[in-house]
This record gives structure tokens, sequence and C-alpha cells, in this order.
């Protein structure tokens, strides 16, 4: 894999925006065909696809053929991307690599009381199969109930699922919100969790409650962020493999890169590809994780 540009426009980013990693490794776990990331961002460039101005953060560029070269390097065939905030509700990029995706990517957007119908509906013929709620202060001020219902009204007979970005202190306040959704519900990033806690906190005694209302989706995703050890992250992997185990059939995993609004430097995604096999040992479990389970939440074709 080449290190990735430099690309006119590029803006200064904020702390906590590092560079990706400059060699992923490759990894030397095969990954079943159709394999998922299902967590990933497409970042401008900022020259095509500006940032928002009220923008919490600045990245730095990643764009599509960026995104594209990693997961060919990776071996992963499909990908789910986010929306980021720092593109607020202009779904511009995104949509621009949706369409480079040729049926193998699906999105993920950010919409409010301002976005129209008409915009939803096109967004959802471009991929688009779920809303995200940003609950972390550092990205937005929280959605109001009002402002969720509104969100609601507006997606209502799609399918969507509702992506919920949330800390661990505030997954225990997620079952009355999770019980008035119309459809799924899944759980970025393990919850954000602290580990601190250990696996017998109050965070995941919720998250596993949450599990096992049979409507909530965890992504186990982001062992990077919740690890309090570092490489190779035992700590946070054990708890996503605690996960899996515990509901085989409601996980997904993502590489979240390009890795915004961290500590310290970029993880190697080779490296988290090659953790997935700790995360799911289980063959059957491992094809849950990465091929079949993404392609019912998000609604890719089947492979069967």
């Amino acid at each position: 894999m080449t290190e990735p540009a430099v690309h006119e426009g590029q803006l200064a980013p904020s702390p906590g925006c590092p560079p990706p990693h400059p060699a992923p490794r490759t990894p030397s776990l095969v990954l079943p065909r159709d394999s998922c990331d299902a967590h990933c961002h497409v970042l401008g460039p900022a020259a095509l696809f500006p940032y928002a101005p009220d923008r919490t953060f600045t990245p730095l560029d990643a764009p599509k053929e960026q995104l594209h070269a990693l997961h060919a390097h990776l071996g992963l065939t499909r990908a789910v991307i986010v929306q980021s905030s720092c593109h607020g509700r202009d779904h511009s990029g995104l949509l621009d690599a949706l369409r480079s995706g040729d049926g193998r990517l699906r999105g993920v957007a950010l919409i409010d009381e301002t976005t129209t119908r008409a915009e939803i509906e096109g967004l959802h013929r471009a991929g688009v199969r779920a809303f995200r709620l940003n609950f972390l202060p550092h990205l937005r001020t929280p959605p109001t109930r009002a402002e969720i219902d509104s969100v609601l009204e507006r997606v209502d007979g799609l399918g969507w699922a509702a992506q919920l970005h949330v800390r661990g202190e505030e997954i225990g306040a997620l079952g009355d919100l999770v019980r008035t959704l119309p459809g799924k519900a899944v759980v970025d990033h393990i919850g954000r969790v602290d580990l601190a806690d250990g696996q017998g906190g109050p965070a995941l005694r919720s998250l596993r409650a949450l599990l096992d209302s049979g409507d909530v989706w965890v992504k186990v995703s982001g062992v990077d962020r919740v690890s309090r050890q570092g490489p190779p992250y035992a700590d946070a992997v054990a708890l996503a493999a605690a996960l899996v185990a515990h509901a085989p059939e409601r996980v997904v995993w993502g590489t979240d890169y390009p890795h915004v609004n961290i500590t310290g430097e970029a993880p190697d995604d080779g490296l988290l590809v090659d953790l997935v096999e700790r995360i799911a040992p289980d063959p059957v479990h491992l094809r849950r994780l990465m091929v079949d389970n993404p392609a019912e939440l998000f609604d890719f074709p089947s492979t069967h």
C-alpha cells in the first residue's frame, strides 16, 4: 500500500487527528469472501467536498481512493461509510463515494429536521441504510427527544437502522430510547465503555441487557479506542470476543478508518484485521461477524 497523498486544499488537522498508519501490515488472516468493514469514513478532500463551517474538528483528508486502496490491501470487499460530523449534513462526499462502489458500499447518514424527505430518498437510492445519532459532546450537542422524533418521521418506512454513538456511562439510559425505535439499533465502538470498570461494570451490564432485547446490535470496532493497554489491545479484544460469543447474530466489525479524534498515533489497520481472529475464533461466528450480519443490517445482497 502506498502512503496517503497530500491533497490540494488540505487543511491543518486538529489535535487528535493523526495521519493514518504509514504502512499497515498485510493481514495473515484470510477473510471470508464478501467481508465487510462496517464502520469507516471518507473525509474530503476539502478542495472538492468542504468541511462544515461549524465543525468541531478538522481531519486530514481521507478520500475514497485512499479507503478503496486500504480495503484492497486488507482483503475487505464491502464497506459501510459513516457520514462524519465534520461534513455536517452535506452528504456530497458520501454520495460520491457510494457511487464508486458498484453495489459493494452502504452508507450511514447524519440528518435532522432540516433534511427533506426527497433528500433522504435520494440517500436511500444511493445505498444509505442507517442514520447516526451522536451523543458525544465533542461532536455536537446531544439530540433532544423532539429532534430524534423528527428524524424518525423523515425515515419512516425505509427500514433504516439507528446507529447510536454514545459513551459508556450513557448506555444505561438507552433502553427507553431503543424501545421507541421502529427498527434495529446498533451501538458504535463497543459503547466506548471504560474498561477500568472491568467486564462486570454497569455500562457493560447495560450493553449486554440491550443485546438481550433482540433489537440491538453492537459494533465491535474501536478496540484501539477502548483499550487501556495499547497494541495489540488485549483487554478490549477480550471484551469484543465476549460480546461476539454472547450474541453472535447481532455483532458487526469495522476498522473506524481513518481514526479521527483519538489519542496518540493511528492504529495499524492490518493488525486490526488480524485481531478479528481473536474476536471471533469460531469460524461460524467469524462469518456471521464479517459477512452475514452486515449483509442483514445494511441490506447487502445475499451471498448464499
